[in-house]
């Protein structure tokens, strides 16, 4: 449960990135709802932008940690929108999603949707904790 609601909140964090920021595009698969289909599109980028950052992620911070602390962790940033632009070239390949301008829009887009993400995550768990202190 904890997978699908984390994959709702990337979609809806992705959402208002591509709201806000105009070099950022998202386009829907071919379909007869278009409604559905933005919908299912965002959905399934929020579980590219998942599987990349985990596992793409996590070999990629390992390795540039000594650029880490080198730059003080803005390095983070060029690493979170090579990420980001990765999700976007994968996307294309699979004929749907996202559609970044150039680089430094993947660089605003993976920092804007990390702070929509952490806001997200922290309304949400935030609850989830309100609830369990309601019920001991």
């Amino acid at each position: 449960m904890r997978f699908v609601l984390t994959v709702v909140l990337n979609a809806v964090a992705l959402w208002l990135t591509t709201l806000i920021l105009p070099g950022l595009h998202v386009t829907a698969y071919a379909s007869d709802n278009p409604q559905l289909a933005i919908i299912v599109t965002y959905l399934l980028l929020a579980l590219v932008w998942g599987v990349v950052n985990s596992i793409i992620g996590g070999v990629v911070r390992f390795v540039s940690f000594p650029l880490y602390c080198l730059t003080l962790g803005l390095f983070a940033l060029i690493v979170n929108g090579f990420l980001f632009w990765l999700v976007a070239w994968i996307s294309g390949i699979l004929g749907f999603g996202l559609t970044v301008d150039n680089f430094w829009w993947a660089v605003g887009g993976a920092v804007l949707m990390g702070i929509f993400s952490a806001i997200l995550n922290g309304i949400f768990n935030r609850r989830k904790a309100d609830r369990e202190k309601d019920h001991d």
